[in-house]
């Protein structure tokens, strides 16, 4: 939880933040009326506290929810390895933030500073109070994200990662927790409050990139899976019994399909492979969603598309791979990469697609180092002040130039073709011919990399005029090159379905998009599948669905993989019916 904020100066109440700060002081932190807590006191029941006393405390996971009835409660934290007093709860008032939902652990500890009473609610009837009473789950979630949004924004130390920028591993890491909301610090390994920390921690010659919890607990260089479980990203995945429905894949379609089948009853299991969002998790901006026009950010959609879904008490598994699907037994198995196996009813598909690499040299041995996929707040932060290049010519290329060149010294956007406005929405067109910071190279690519263990410059040559030139990863006959000294490459140029762990028996098209609907079932003519028994959106497989960018013909926008994930569920439901 945040530090309060504190109250704007009565003498200065006309600044334009003091609105703000009263809206955000009552979003995050409001007081139940007795009406809402007589609700709540339905659910959990009244108890006595003493001065002293812990409620939960830091690293706890499936914790109490608490409403204080008298007294007061301290809300503490020690991730700087000092305590640290963040808020005061008084009468009214309720405990807790989004790990009520995640299960993940819980970032502070909660004491008793006045004795008095406090309402006790067990996390899992809070879920039940979230998906049963509307009013009170608009408070009490909205609370919620505002105190998360306040602990990102507020300086919370949260974890500690030592690591060199240019190092793969401490790229991933950085990556896992940006996408997973975890809040953490990166430190340099030369940086002289990284150097004292691992000193107090008599650390000669670590192996890094370290993880170092409240300045107690140091991890070397761990796994992906080893932090999940050590930060309570992993759920307790039932690998006995069967659910209604796996989804595989957490990025728009597969949320959407979550939220939906949990909402109307259906146990749901959605598996993630790095952190929720997907693709459209990695945009800075998305603004043409419908019923956003100020625009949101990918990493806000997903955040609050995963709390919709655990509202309804859906399951979402992070960092877990799917490597295989079989039939077996009626049900339908994946196969996980861990070794584990989860068995559904139905399936949903919505991996979605990778982002294309470019055809250079050493580029594989670069990424995470200079080269980069995605344009969030951590690939900015890596090459802030710096000059950066974007190759590519859709809506992600330009969401991404648009929004390194807050935080770059100047941005080059590489197009291959003779102009934008055919792949790339017009705003965006607009913003980044009005944009100082970026500099439009049309008819170029970009044919080689420089640079030892970091991207330190790209060569870019003209596209000479070649009708059988490939696409953007292909050799067209280029002109002249030039060397950019920079200190990063951002790729959008195009994307791959991610299906390769897929059965052949499911059908795809000659670029690998599962096939759907009528397209499958002309797939199957001729097999044992009976003529026209497959539903829209259903492959060659009855029971596995596919939904999203991982789909032959859909739209590559957000809104339509959320409209097909919202679909895909009826669905569900007619394959479910006729058994």
């Amino acid at each position: 939880m945040p530090p309060r904020p504190s109250s704007p100066d009565p003498a200065r109440s006309d600044s334009p933040e003091a609105p703000e700060l009263d809206r955000v002081e009552q979003e995050a932190f409001p007081r139940l009326d007795a009406r809402l807590i007589a609700r709540l006191g339905r659910h959990g029941h009244e108890e006595a506290t003493e001065a002293g006393e812990v409620l939960f405390a830091e690293g706890d996971r499936d914790f109490d929810f608490f409403v204080v009835l008298d007294g007061t409660v301290d809300i503490v934290e020690h991730s700087d390895g000092t305590e640290t007093r963040v808020t005061t709860h008084a009468a009214g008032e309720f405990s807790g933030d989004v790990d009520m939902l995640t299960g993940r652990a819980s970032l502070v500890t909660a004491r008793v500073c006045e004795p008095g009473r406090v309402l006790r609610i067990t996390a899992e009837a809070l879920r039940h109070v979230l998906s049963a009473d509307p009013e009170l789950s608009d408070v009490l979630l909205r609370g919620f994200l505002m105190r998360r949004r306040l602990l990102r924004e507020g300086g919370f130390t949260g974890l500690k990662v030592i690591g060199p920028e240019a190092d793969r591993d401490t790229f991933r890491l950085l990556e896992l927790f940006s996408r997973n909301h975890v809040p953490h610090t990166w430190l340099e390994p030369d940086a002289e409050s990284a150097r004292a920390l691992m000193a107090g921690l008599h650390l000669d010659a670590p192996r890094l990139p370290l993880v170092v919890h409240r300045n107690e607990t140091v991890l070397e260089n761990p796994s992906n899976e080893e932090m999940a479980r050590h930060v309570g990203l992993d759920v307790a995945v039932r690998t006995s019994g069967i659910y209604d429905l796996v989804v595989v894949g957490a990025g728009p379609a597969g949320l959407a399909a979550t939220v939906y089948a949990a909402s109307e009853g259906l146990r749901t299991l959605s598996l993630e492979a790095v952190g929720a969002g997907g693709q459209a998790g990695t945009s800075s901006r998305i603004e043409n969603y419908l019923g956003f026009p100020a625009g949101l950010s990918g990493t806000e959609l997903a955040e609050r598309a995963v709390i919709q879904a655990l509202k309804f008490r859906a399951q979402i598994a992070v960092p877990v791979r799917a490597r295989a699907l079989e039939r077996e037994d009626g049900c339908l198995c994946v196969h996980l990469q861990d070794g584990r196996q989860v068995r559904g009813r139905a399936v949903v598909l919505a991996t979605g697609a990778r982002y294309r690499k470019l055809a250079l040299p050493r580029i594989e041995a670069l990424e995470g180092r200079g080269i980069y996929y995605a344009a969030t707040d951590l690939e900015a932060r890596l090459c802030e002040g710096d000059t950066v290049v974007v190759v590519g010519a859709g809506n992600s290329a330009g969401q991404a130039a648009t929004f390194l060149a807050r935080r770059a010294r100047r941005v080059l956007l590489v197009v291959r073709g003779e102009g934008l406005e055919a792949s790339m929405s017009s705003y965006l067109v607009e913003r980044l011919q009005a944009e100082p910071q970026v500099e439009i190279r049309l008819r170029s690519r970009v044919v080689g990399l420089e640079g030892g263990t970091e991207v330190e410059a790209v060569r870019i040559a003209r596209v000479e005029d070649d009708p059988g030139a490939g696409p953007e990863v292909g050799g067209a006959r280029g002109g002249p090159e030039e060397r950019v000294e920079c200190s990063a490459l951002f790729v959008f140029v195009g994307a791959d379905p991610f299906t390769r762990w897929l059965p052949a028996s499911i059908a795809r098209d000659r670029d690998g998009f599962v096939l759907t609907g009528k397209d499958a079932t002309e797939a199957v003519a001729g097999t044992e599948v009976p003529s026209g028994s497959l539903l829209p959106l259903e492959t060659t497989w009855p029971g596995v669905f596919a939904a999203g960018d991982v789909r032959h013909g859909s739209v590559k926008r957000v809104a339509a993989a959320v409209g097909e994930g919202s679909m895909v569920v009826q669905l569900v439901h007619q394959h479910l019916a006729r058994g």
